[in-house]
């Protein structure tokens, strides 16, 4: 069905642990799982401006610690807004703040009671939720648990109604993945595109929403937005843990993403990438 090809398309200083992303114009916005800040990268300059999106009282929010960090694993775009979403993964992780693209206004909710119901619904324990994707299409929200806890929850709530605060009705549907070495890879990302959900995964071979294993590799595929069936799915070439994707470009034959990587380490550095899925020809 397609062909890929990954290269290089930023190197970016003063960014760690990079875990969503979002290509607006020239400015590709940032978020790191460990960091109090939105980034906003002007791709033409190659500036870098930090949006302090937590309050102080931090030693330093550019490298939070693993227990006290938000872990905002979601940055998802609507309208004139981008909400940048905790995981969920423990208690402090509840949090989220939507930042406004034109008035540069912060707002910050609680999602706890949202998370709470996911977990009701699912009966997923509190050690397997790990919330890493999201997508509001006007109507509805879709969020993507990274299965990657010894429950082996990979799935997708979907949410009726806009305000996160107040989750109105909520289902779940448990996706099957790839998996590279008998190790099944989690969601990490998604995005939509054309009424079509484009999501990453990664197989990380342990069974724990908190602590990091060895990293096998990762998968791009999307799946059907109406039935929430999986389309396809296919490698991405290395051994890389993507974490955040946004559209990039498409022409008729090839549609082409960012990607951005999370090297589990505390090095204020990050890379992204660009992936391209070559349409291949029949016949």
């Amino acid at each position: 069905m397609y062909a890929t090809h990954l290269e290089v398309f930023a190197e970016i200083q003063g960014i760690g642990a990079a875990s969503g992303l979002f290509l607006a114009s020239n400015s590709l916005y940032i978020i790191g799982d460990n960091s109090g800040y939105l980034n906003e990268y002007y791709i033409n300059s190659k500036q870098l401006n930090k949006i302090q999106i937590l309050s102080g009282g931090l030693k330093s929010l550019d490298n939070i610690p693993k227990p006290e960090k938000p872990d905002f694993e979601i940055l998802c775009p609507f309208g004139d807004e981008l909400y940048a979403l905790g995981s969920g993964s423990t208690n402090n992780r509840n949090l989220g703040v939507i930042y406004q693209l034109k008035s540069q206004k912060i707002t910050r909710i609680d999602l706890g009671l949202l998370y709470q119901k996911f977990k009701s619904t699912a009966q997923i324990t509190d050690e397997n939720l790990n919330l890493e994707g999201a997508v509001f299409t006007g109507s509805d929200w879709l969020f993507f648990n990274r299965g990657n806890g010894a429950e082996a929850k990979n799935g997708i709530f979907l949410m009726k109604g806009r305000d996160l605060s107040q989750p109105g009705e909520i289902d779940f549907y448990p996706i099957k993945l790839p998996n590279i070495n008998h190790v099944e890879s989690s969601f990490t990302d998604a995005t939509i595109v054309n009424k079509e959900i484009f999501f990453i995964a990664t197989a990380e071979d342990t069974r724990s929403t908190y602590h990091d294993g060895e990293i096998l590799g990762s998968f791009i595929g999307s799946i059907n937005l109406e039935t929430l069936k999986l389309n396809f799915s296919t490698k991405i070439p290395g051994n890389h843990k993507f974490e955040g994707i946004t559209f990039y470009h498409e022409d008729e034959r090839k549609i082409e993403f960012l990607l951005c990587e999370d090297r589990d380490s505390e090095e204020l550095k990050t890379t992204i990438y660009k992936l391209s899925l070559v349409q291949k020809y029949k016949g």
